[in-house]
C-alpha cells in the first residue's frame, strides 16, 4: 500500500478518476469535478492568493486598526481580529475557489463523516508524534547553538532568526495568555479551533486536492506541507511544522474526510494551549533558550519515538488495506 501512495501515475486529470489520488480515496467522487482551470495553476492560487489576503491585506488592515505597536493593542481585538481574518481570507476564499475552479465543493474539500476508529487512530499518531517533533527540537537547537557558536556567519543568521522568532513568541504568548474561564475559553477558540477549520479547509482541502489530481500523492502533500509550514513564519519549528503538516495531508488522504486532518489540528493547538497555560512561557522552545541538553538521552528518546511512529503509520495502512479489500 506504501508503494500505491508513493507511485500513482503523475499526470493525472479529471478524465481519468479510478486512478493516481483514488488509491485510498477509494471512495472519492473525483468524476464529479470539471475544473475551470489547470489543478495545479488553481493550487498556486490558492496559495498565493490566500497568503496575499491573509499575510498582506490582513497585515495592512491590523495595522491600520491598531498601528505599528502590535503588542500595545487591546488583547480581545486583537484575538478577534486574528479569527475574522482567517475566516474571511483564508476559509472563504478556499470555499469561494473550490466553487469557481471545480464547482464541487464537497468533493475537493473532502466534508464527509469520518469514523471514530478512523480519527482514534490518527489520533495516536500525533499523541507520538507531538513529543517526537519536541524532541527533534531540542537536538536541532543543540547543534544550531553548536555551530553558531564556532562560525561568526552561522551566529549572524542566528541572531537574526532569535529576533523574528522572539516576535513570534511573543505575539503568541498574548494569544495565549488569559486571566479567566470566558477568556480561555476565547483562547481555544481563536488559537486552536478557527485554525484548524479554516487552514485545513485551505491547505488539506482546496489545495492538496488540487495538486493530487496532477501530482502523485506524496509529492501533493509534500508540497502542500511546505508551504503549510513556511506560512507560519516560525524559523526554528519550520522542520517540524512541515512534518506536522505532512501528517494532516496524509490523514486528509488516507480518510478522504477533512474533519480527521481538522480533529488532529485542533488538538495538536488545544494542547499547546492547556501547556501554556500550566507552564508559561517556559513552553515556547527557541534556540536561544536551550542550556544544558543531553544529546545522548535524546537522541534515544528520538529514535525510540520515531520507531513508535512508523510502528502506528504501519497500523494505520494496514487498516485502511483491510478496509479496502473488504
Amino acid at each position: 500500500m506504501t508503494e500505491n501512495f508513493q507511485n500513482n501515475d503523475q499526470e493525472q486529470g479529471p478524465e481519468d478518476p479510478n486512478e493516481g489520488s483514488k488509491s485510498f480515496s477509494s471512495e472519492s467522487n473525483l468524476h464529479q469535478l470539471h475544473p475551470a482551470i489547470s489543478p495545479l495553476a488553481a493550487a498556486f492560487i490558492g496559495l498565493f492568493g490566500g497568503f496575499f489576503l491573509y499575510q498582506i491585506v490582513g497585515g495592512v488592515l491590523t495595522l491600520l486598526i491598531f498601528g505599528l505597536d502590535i503588542e500595545k493593542a487591546p488583547v480581545n481585538s486583537f484575538r478577534l481580529m486574528t479569527m475574522a481574518g482567517q475566516v474571511l481570507f483564508i476559509l472563504l476564499p478556499a470555499l469561494l475557489f473550490s466553487k469557481w475552479f471545480y464547482e464541487d465543493v464537497t468533493t475537493v474539500i473532502r466534508f464527509k463523516p469520518a469514523r471514530w476508529k478512523e480519527i482514534g487512530l490518527f489520533v495516536l499518531g500525533i499523541v507520538v508524534l507531538t513529543p517526537l517533533l519536541e524532541n527533534f527540537l531540542v537536538i536541532q537547537n543543540y547543534f544550531i547553538n553548536k555551530l553558531a557558536s564556532s562560525s561568526p556567519v552561522i551566529n549572524s543568521a542566528k541572531n537574526f532568526f532569535d529576533t523574528l522568532n522572539d516576535k513570534v513568541e511573543s505575539t503568541y504568548s498574548n494569544l495565549l495568555t488569559s486571566h479567566s474561564i470566558p477568556e480561555g475559553l476565547l483562547v481555544i477558540l481563536v488559537v486552536a479551533a478557527v485554525p484548524a477549520v479554516c487552514e485545513e479547509t485551505m491547505f488539506r482541502g482546496f489545495i492538496q486536492r488540487s495538486f493530487e489530481l496532477k501530482l502523485r500523492p506524496f509529492w501533493a502533500i509534500l508540497i502542500t506541507s511546505v508551504f503549510f509550514g513556511s506560512y507560519h513564519f516560525n524559523p526554528y519549528g519550520l522542520i517540524p511544522l512541515i512534518a506536522l503538516g505532512f501528517y494532516f495531508g496524509f490523514a486528509t488522504y488516507m480518510s478522504d474526510s477533512i474533519f480527521v486532518s481538522m480533529s488532529l489540528h485542533f488538538l495538536n493547538n488545544f494542547s499547546a494551549i492547556i501547556l501554556f497555560f500550566i507552564m508559561g512561557n517556559e513552553q515556547l522552545l527557541s534556540s536561544s533558550q536551550q542550556k544544558d541538553v543531553n544529546l545522548e538521552s535524546s537522541i534515544i528518546i528520538f529514535i525510540s519515538l520515531l520507531a513508535l511512529f512508523s510502528a502506528v503509520i504501519y497500523l494505520i495502512i494496514k487498516y485502511y488495506s483491510v478496509e479496502r479489500n473488504k
